[in-house]
């Protein structure tokens, strides 16, 4: 593990998830302290049906706000935000969020790439990204962008995840800053905002 003095000082955290993906994010996010204060950005693919209650039980099982991240919305600090369903989800340059109806990305809408590519932009260097379990190919363009814009990328390590695909295809596109299991992630996390507080 570096130590704190090689960790960027973050502004906000972006993380795509799909297939396995609650749990997973469940591990990361639960642990996480009361007042935790960077804003969590998070693209889940979830089957339509599952979609709609996300919120309501992140809500139960972790200490930040949680909300599902409306249209012209600003980021707030200390904040937990879903995609909404069915809407891609983008941060705009004054940092509000916007939604769209454009194609779908890899068979997706949320789609991570578009989320990840757009807060890449808009926060280069102060962005994390982390790449979570998925059965498809979405993310990896965006969080090359990520690395690109200066931002810490973070993969799950494909062996520890429940589906590998994803964080494969991110291997296979460029190598990210860390690769860690879920608990790795989570005191990763923990790190970058004790340093951007």
């Amino acid at each position: 593990m570096n130590n704190a003095a090689d960790l960027p000082s973050i502004e906000a955290i972006v993380i795509g998830a799909s297939a396995g993906g609650v749990e997973a994010l469940l591990n990361i996010l639960s642990p996480l302290r009361k007042g935790f204060m960077l804003p969590i950005i998070v693209v889940l693919h979830l089957p339509d049906e599952r979609r709609s209650q996300l919120a309501e039980v992140f809500a139960r099982r972790v200490s930040m706000p949680v909300q599902e991240a409306g249209d012209k919305i600003d980021v707030a600090a200390g904040t937990l935000y879903f995609a909404t369903p069915g809407y891609h989800l983008s941060v705009e340059q004054d940092r509000s969020f916007s939604l769209s109806l454009e194609d779908r990305v890899h068979y997706s809408r949320p789609s991570i790439d578009f989320l990840f590519e757009s807060a890449a932009d808009v926060y280069g260097p102060g962005l994390a990204a982390v790449l979570l379990t998925g059965a498809n190919r979405d993310g990896a363009h965006g969080l090359a962008r990520v690395k690109r814009r200066g931002g810490l990328t973070i993969v799950q390590d494909p062996d520890e995840a429940q589906v590998a695909t994803m964080p494969r295809a991110a291997l296979d596109l460029h190598c990210p800053d860390h690769i860690l299991p879920i608990r790795g992630i989570g005191r990763l996390l923990v790190e970058l905002e004790r340093i951007a507080c």
